[in-house]
């Protein structure tokens, strides 16, 4: 497929800004011309590289009626999405050749963008034994347990060991289970005046705190998944200065809410849980200096029925795909917080280096980018989305940003309107 796209403002990642140009499309790849090719106008928008969601649930195989490969990548592909990373608990869980080669046929057959899964760290994430992490290295973008920390110290320094020798990442879930108390929701204020149990800050950054040190001692590439306190941010950042080899995520509903905006509502709670403004504010002190190194949506649907019991009984999970960009981009571009080019590294350029991926707008890379009227203002409705999950606590949220065009591979994979010229 060939074709032009006019008019925009492309990111220069030599310039680390926006020029305003042309871009082309030949053969898969970014290309210098592609004449006589059609052309799209998109005069005054802007073009980025895909972004890069290395958290995701995509509940293939065990649990479509959550989501599917299918709806699942044409959420991503709506939401500026080129590759995304789905997690492991599924159902066979991921952590054999066997196992993982059931989800790998549905992303063959039903993926609209790249998709590149994890691995399971443990047989059946039970936290047991090792999966059979060398079957599977080829395949996967790294190991992770997503969903259950692993609470076995000398287990997880086992499997560290394992995933540096085969040159893979540990994305680690952190959460110390005898820290939990059955809490639902953030221990602060909320909890407090409402009667419900908490879930304590430790729960996180003590797991966090274990598995730096096993970092230090096996030298393991590591990544920590959905951050979400100030401690974690700061154990981070030293384990940073330190040299380790280590990175994280946070995610968009921690960097745009605090437990003082909850509402009565299961789409409001998620593991971890949104926290404290001070948590909120240390995360967003961790994107300006570093320390935060990309934002991953954690987008996790379930049934209206699983989410319809409040925020005690409905499960834990948020969809974000469809939403993250635009909300990101009012939160914290309009506001003056980040410039739009850091937010577009965060999202694309930062995660594709950590995980192996190619990323940029540069000619031959893979055409993969995404195309924003950034003055389009329109408010959240869940209604309309791909994904078969409903449950965001931003509906009903006005924000700007609507993606009018998603390419990957070279492919067309989502257009909100236009015809080519």
């Amino acid at each position: 497929m060939e074709f032009t796209v006019k008019g925009c403002r492309i990111f220069s990642k030599a310039g680390n800004r926006f020029v305003t140009g042309d871009l082309s499309v030949r053969e898969g790849a970014i290309s210098a011309e592609a004449a006589g090719a059609p052309v799209f106008e998109f005069d005054g928008c802007y073009l980025m590289p895909g972004f890069v969601d290395v958290h995701v649930h995509l509940r293939e195989p065990g649990f479509s009626y959550k989501e599917t490969i299918a709806s699942g990548t044409g959420a991503a592909a709506r939401g500026g999405f080129t590759t995304v990373c789905p997690m492991p608990n599924l159902d066979p869980v991921p952590d054999s050749a066997e196992t993982l080669e059931a989800q790998l046929f549905l992303i063959r057959r039903d993926a609209v963008v790249r998709v590149v899964p994890y691995g399971a760290i443990t047989r059946g994430e039970k936290g047991e034994r090792l999966s059979d992490l060398a079957a599977m290295a080829p395949y996967v973008c790294g190991f992770s347990d997503d969903g259950k920390g692993v609470q076995s110290a000398a287990l997880m320094k086992e499997a560290m060991l394992r995933a540096k020798s085969l040159g893979r990442i540990i994305a680690a879930h952190c959460e110390d289970n005898s820290l939990l108390n059955g809490g639902c929701i953030h221990d602060g204020e909320y909890a407090r005046c409402h009667g419900y149990a908490g879930i304590s800050s430790a729960s996180e950054w003590r797991a966090v705190e274990r598995d730096l040190r096993l970092v230090e001692e096996t030298g393991c590439a590591y990544h920590v998944c959905h951050v979400s306190t100030k401690e974690s941010v700061a154990l981070i950042r030293a384990a940073k200065r330190q040299g380790l080899d280590v990175t994280c995520e946070t995610a968009p509903h921690y960097l745009a809410l605090d437990d003082s905006m909850l509402e009565e509502d299961g789409r409001f709670k998620m593991n971890p849980p949104i926290r404290s403004r001070s948590d909120r504010e240390a995360l967003i002190g961790g994107l300006l200096d570093g320390t935060v190194d990309m934002i991953a949506t954690d987008h996790a649907p379930h049934s209206a029925e699983e989410k319809s019991r409040g925020l005690k009984g409905s499960l834990m999970g948020v969809v974000g795909l469809e939403t993250a960009f635009p909300v990101l981009y009012t939160e914290l571009v309009k506001t003056n917080v980040l410039p739009l080019e850091r937010l577009v590294a965060l999202m694309s350029a930062n995660p594709a280096r950590r995980f192996g991926f190619r990323s940029g707008l540069d000619e031959g890379m893979p055409a993969d980018f995404t195309v924003f009227d950034l003055n389009s203002e329109y408010a959240v409705d869940p209604d309309d989305f791909l994904s078969r999950g409903r449950a965001t606590p931003f509906d009903g949220k006005r924000v700007f940003g609507e993606c009018l065009m998603t390419v990957c591979g070279g492919r067309i994979v989502w257009r909100k309107r236009g015809e080519p010229a």
